[in-house]
């Protein structure tokens, strides 16, 4: 014989256990206000003991709150973007939220209807600055409160969160540079205003020096992409001394069919790109990589949005988090005599 199904806790229940009024307890359990220290104690003692969880439909009668988050990425395929999420998921459950993801696909018209649908579903978006300007209009005018992540955004009046993608280029370009690389092909994907600044930064760091970097526009930033173009691009004589790609996909693209076309990596032609997602230092060679700082981009975005729910002006706060550059194996040096610590 099964024994009776116990009775859930209420709100009342906690409020008798801490001694304390009903509203004290809906204030203290949603934020809304801070008590002293020892009655903070006492209701959250009462919680615990009583196993008590505030109803979400409740919550949204007191608060006006859904309790939920989004995140809209361009492909959840793409392990930069899992990162992303595994950074903002954390901060998201710490403050006990519910994250709900939305996979953009790297489309550049994204079904808008399906992000206004969202947008009533959450308290907030964390949203990537690379949608196109009519997706992102339409979130903007549905009032929910946004945070961008990927740097610079076009919308000041809200924080932008990210690795500076000039700064990046600038420090995987000095890298080569110190190698003895002068001749460089840079595989990039004009689909993203990241590319160009990326570009920019390489080509700045061969200033005051005799070199030449040559662009190759790639349709996709994926795999099968760098996969696509590997053959041209490795068996033209144009292709220099080494080739950078947009991001660390598109590199292992190439560094997949470079085995298959007998060219070997790094002796032949160095290869390097960004990101640092955790696959680049499983293949072979190991790849040379931009730490773009997914994970910490994630958790730096749903903190400022939090804060932005809760009416803070995050737009003006430092938002930039510094890249990294991780030196593998699938760059070499070309100075006689000068060899790369691993």
């Amino acid at each position: 014989m099964s024994s009776p199904r116990k009775r859930a806790a209420t709100i009342r229940d906690v409020a008798l256990a801490a001694k304390v009024s009903t509203a004290t307890v809906s204030k203290f359990v949603n934020g809304g206000q801070r008590f002293t220290a020892e009655v903070e104690a006492r209701i959250t003692q009462a919680v615990r003991e009583l196993g008590y969880s505030l109803n979400p439909m409740a919550r949204g009668m007191i608060t006006g709150r859904t309790g939920n988050v989004g995140v809209v990425i361009l492909d959840i395929r793409n392990p930069y973007f899992t990162s992303l999420v595994s950074g903002a998921a954390r901060v998201a459950a710490a403050g006990g939220l519910n994250l709900i993801i939305a996979d953009a696909a790297e489309s550049t018209s994204p079904e808008l209807g399906v992000l206004q649908s969202l947008c009533r579903r959450v308290d907030g978006l964390v949203v990537s600055a690379r949608l196109p300007a009519a997706a992102i209009q339409g979130v903007l005018d549905s009032g929910t409160p946004v945070v961008f992540f990927g740097r610079p955004s076009p919308y000041p009046q809200h924080a932008s969160v990210g690795c500076d993608s000039h700064q990046a280029g600038l420090m995987l370009g000095r890298h080569l540079r110190d190698l003895g690389h002068r001749r460089i092909t840079y595989l990039g994907f004009s689909g993203a205003r990241w590319s160009a600044d990326r570009e920019r930064g390489l080509r700045e760091a061969f200033q005051g020096v005799k070199a030449s970097v040559r662009t190759v526009d790639a349709s996709a930033p994926s795999t099968e992409e760098g996969e696509r173009l590997a053959s041209s691009l490795l068996l033209s004589p144009d292709r220099g001394d080494a080739i950078v790609a947009y991001n660390d996909l598109l590199a292992m693209g190439l560094l997949l069919e470079a085995q298959s076309l007998g060219i070997a990596v790094p002796d032949e032609v160095s290869v390097a790109a960004f990101d640092n997602i955790a696959y680049g230092r499983l293949v072979s060679p190991a790849l040379t990589s931009v730490d773009m700082m997914g994970e910490a981009t994630g958790e730096l975005a749903m903190r400022r949005l939090i804060a932005a729910i809760q009416g803070e002006d995050v737009a003006a706060q430092e938002n930039v988090i510094p890249p990294r550059l991780v030196a593998r194996n699938s760059t070499r040096s070309l100075i006689k005599g000068k060899h790369l610590a691993r």
